[in-house]
C-alpha cells in the first residue's frame, strides 16, 4: 500500500493490465500473426522451438520468453513495415476489448482519474492504443535502429516487479487519492499490491464502485 500525504488529494489513479484484462486475450502472439507472414513465423519460430515447448509446458516463464520471441521474430524487419500494420492492427484490438472493462476504464476517466495501461506487452501498437483511448501508457519498449527492428529491448521485459517499479518510477503515489488496478495473473500481482482497490479477472468479486468526484460535482454546481 503507498504512503499517504497531508495534501488535500482529489485525483485518484487508475492501472489497467491489457493482455487478459482489458483486452481478453494474448495481443502480442497476434500482432506476429497479423504482420508477419507464415512462412517467416514457422521458419523463425522452428530456430527457438525448444524454448516454445518448454513454455506450453511451463517449464520457461514468460518474461523470459517473450523477448526470445521478439527477437526471433522482429530482428531487421523494417520499422515502417510493422508501423503502418500495428495502427491497424491496434484499431483492430479496440473493437474486442472486454466491455465491462472498458465501461470501467471510461467510468474513471469520467471521474477526471488519471488512467494508465501497464503491460508486457510492446509499445508498437500499444501506443496507438493508448492514443484511441487517451490514456498513458507504460510497457515493454523496443528498439530500432537505421530504421530497422533490433529485436532488442529498450527497457526490461514490464511484467512482476518490473510493473511496480515502472509505475513507482513514473507516479509519486502519494500525490493521489486512491489507487486501483486491474490485472488478472500472477504477473501483475506486483502492481495491484500497491492499489487501495486491486482487482483480479476471474475472481468472484464485482468491480469496484466508482462515484463522481466531489470536486466534478462542486465545479458541476458553480456552473448553474
Amino acid at each position: 500500500m503507498h504512503a499517504k500525504s497531508e495534501t488535500n488529494k482529489t485525483i485518484n489513479l487508475a492501472l489497467f493490465d491489457f493482455d487478459g484484462t482489458l483486452y481478453p486475450k494474448d495481443s502480442f502472439t497476434g500482432f506476429i500473426f497479423y504482420t508477419l507472414s507464415k512462412r517467416h513465423i514457422v521458419k523463425n519460430g522452428l530456430k527457438i522451438l525448444p524454448w516454445i515447448q518448454a513454455y506450453y509446458l511451463k517449464l520457461y516463464p514468460a518474461h523470459a520468453m517473450r523477448p526470445r520471441l521478439y527477437q526471433s521474430m522482429f530482428k531487421d524487419i523494417p520499422l515502417d513495415f510493422v508501423d503502418k500494420l500495428a495502427q491497424e492492427y491496434a484499431q483492430k484490438l479496440i473493437k474486442k476489448l472486454d466491455p465491462d472493462l472498458l465501461h470501467q476504464l471510461k467510468l474513471h476517466q469520467q471521474r477526471g482519474d488519471q488512467v494508465v495501461l501497464v503491460s508486457a506487452s510492446i509499445d508498437l501498437y500499444l501506443t496507438y492504443i493508448c492514443k484511441y483511448l487517451n490514456i498513458e501508457l507504460i510497457c515493454t519498449e523496443t528498439e530500432y535502429k537505421n530504421g530497422l527492428l533490433t529485436g532488442s529491448y529498450r527497457s526490461e521485459d514490464c511484467s512482476c516487479e518490473q510493473k511496480k517499479f515502472r509505475i513507482m518510477q513514473q507516479y509519486q503515489l502519494s500525490d493521489y487519492q486512491f489507487i486501483y488496478a486491474y490485472g488478472n495473473s500472477e504477473e501483475d500481482l506486483e502492481m495491484l499490491s500497491i492499489a487501495d482497490y486491486p482487482y483480479m479477472v476471474g475472481e468472484e468479486k464485482a468491480l469496484p464502485k466508482l462515484k463522481p468526484q466531489a470536486l466534478k460535482i462542486c465545479e458541476n454546481m458553480s456552473e448553474i
